[in-house]
């Protein structure tokens, strides 16, 4: 008998232990388990004591420690078991999702790329120098360069701009182009910004004359060619109107398109220019050989000697096209102007008839 009560009080501490509980101040009821219930048969001769219904209620303050007590053992059982599960089944997703993340990164990776790339080409096209004439390098001077893309080969009519190119042209017997465009704001000046009305009238022995400003630009022989020339474009210009109506007179008033490809395909001179040099020598101009010519021809646009591959070929021609358009349209519109005068005075006539009669 001794031993039995020991028997009962351990099995009322583990009944309390592994009781399931209700709502706080409720009866409370014991629900053993099957292997409890065996201790008690064995121990105490077959008979159900009873032992939960005499035990004391839990108090409230225990209820919530329990739950979560039991609550965290069935949540830590129920998440090692899900944890190996989806390590077992979530390994393959982890890895396709790491994949995917990288196949992702390599696809920002690359269409980054390509937009660095379509924006690096497209800012290297702007970037790039455009492709000019052979003669003029990347080691050219600037101010040629801007000659090149902005004057040579650009139709010229204007009358001072003409006779500019002319004396410039003729210098290039004596300099290369570099030098004269460098020394351009010093020609302008001392040929008073090559009015030929007013270099006519050039004193020229105070020209020539040594310590003057003319005679560091070019030898006595230029001077009173520019002179000279100055004097005969006055009277080109009295019989024809303009130097400018003059000149493109030997070429239809079209520019001649050359299409050269190459640099050693540009000729010195041409027949054209043989025959524009002997009539203008017949006028009393001088130093204006066939080689001198031709290079203004090709200065003032009246050739059009950029090679194929450079950009201003095309340029200079959509140029020479837009002139040609503007003359027309004006000459149209004033034919559409006359007409309708002309329609206007016969309407007047015959109301005038009618009111006669």
């Amino acid at each position: 008998m001794s031993g039995a009560p020991r028997v009962k009080s351990l099995h009322v501490t583990d009944s309390k232990a592994r009781s399931i509980l209700g709502l706080p101040g409720s009866t409370q009821t014991t629900v053993s388990k099957n292997i409890d219930m065996s201790l008690e048969k064995g121990s105490i001769g077959g008979k159900n004591q009873g032992v939960a219904t005499s035990s004391p209620p839990f108090s409230s303050t225990r209820v919530p420690s329990i739950l979560r007590r039991q609550v965290s053992l069935n949540a830590s059982c129920s998440s090692d078991a899900s944890t190996d599960s989806f390590q077992s089944r979530a390994s393959t997703g982890r890895i396709y999702r790491t994949s995917s993340h990288a196949r992702g990164r390599r696809q920002l990776a690359s269409k980054t790329k390509i937009v660095i790339d379509s924006g690096s080409e497209i800012s290297t096209d702007d970037l790039q120098p455009k492709k000019r004439c052979a003669w003029v390098t990347s080691s050219s001077d600037q101010t040629y360069a801007i000659f090149h893309d902005e004057e040579w080969g650009v139709p010229v009519h204007d009358d001072k701009k003409l006779f500019e190119l002319l004396v410039l042209s003729g210098a290039l017997s004596e300099l290369t182009w570099p030098a004269i465009l460098k020394k351009r704001h010093l020609f302008r000046e001392t040929f008073s910004d090559f009015d030929h009305t007013i270099v006519g009238k050039f004193n020229v022995k105070q020209l020539v004359g040594p310590g003057s400003a003319a005679s560091s630009l070019l030898s006595e022989l230029k001077l009173r060619a520019i002179v000279e020339n100055a004097r005969q474009m006055s009277k080109v210009v009295d019989e024809f109107g303009s130097f400018d109506k003059y000149i493109w007179s030997f070429v239809n008033y079209n520019p001649i398109i050359s299409r050269f490809r190459y640099p050693r395909q540009i000729p010195v001179k041409t027949p054209k220019a043989d025959v524009i040099s002997k009539d203008l020598i017949r006028r009393g101009f001088r130093c204006v050989g066939p080689t001198v010519i031709y290079s203004f021809m090709q200065v003032a646009g009246i050739t059009n000697d950029h090679l194929c591959s450079c950009f201003r070929f095309q340029e200079c021609i959509s140029i020479a096209e837009l002139e040609e358009v503007g003359p027309i349209k004006v000459k149209e519109d004033e034919l559409k102007t006359d007409e309708g005068i002309e329609s206007c005075i016969c309407n007047d006539i015959d109301d005038l008839n009618f009111a006669s009669g």
